[in-house]
């Protein structure tokens, strides 16, 4: 019998923090310069985006604040640093976009999630507008509302 190799699944890491942090307007896909290390620490899935944010300088974006943990396996003859700068690739027109929107009061550029796309890694980034206390409570409202409303329907469907 052959070994059947385990697919990773899509998903590396999401940032859920910013979900309920931002109104998320337009979403970009970029790529990532990792090097070994992080790329065979991230198919362990070794990976965090919390409190990562895009840094826009110079004409070129870069992800801060994102931890890959380093495998003891991996990275013996390498010093790993884990939250190191890791520049995002995009193109120039998008990187325009986000570039114009920053400069506008309230919107930031922040990291979503980390997945794979074939063999790549890429990193979803977002252009977002801070929500207020009171928006983060009417969402939370929302959901809650619209939890109610599918509990209802399924125990009414479980009736009939």
């Amino acid at each position: 019998m052959a070994k059947q190799k385990k697919q990773p699944s899509g998903t590396i890491a999401l940032n859920k923090k910013a979900l309920h942090d931002y109104f998320i307007e337009q979403k970009f896909e970029a790529g990532l310069a990792l090097a070994g290390w992080e790329v065979k620490s991230l198919r362990a899935g070794k990976a965090q985006l919390v409190d990562s944010y895009v840094l826009l300088k110079d004409g070129e974006a870069w992800l801060l604040g994102s931890h890959i943990t380093p495998l003891t396996t991996a990275s013996t003859h390498v010093i790993a640093d884990p939250t190191r700068t890791r520049k995002l690739l995009l193109h120039k027109r998008e990187l325009g976009k986000l570039f114009g929107a920053v400069q506008q009061k309230g919107y930031a550029c922040v990291a979503l999630s980390l997945y794979w796309k074939k063999h790549l890694i890429k990193c979803e980034i977002a252009l977002a507008k801070g929500k207020k206390e009171f928006d983060k409570r009417h969402t939370e409202k929302e959901r809650d509302s619209d939890r109610e409303i599918q509990r209802a329907m399924r125990t009414k469907g479980k009736e009939d």
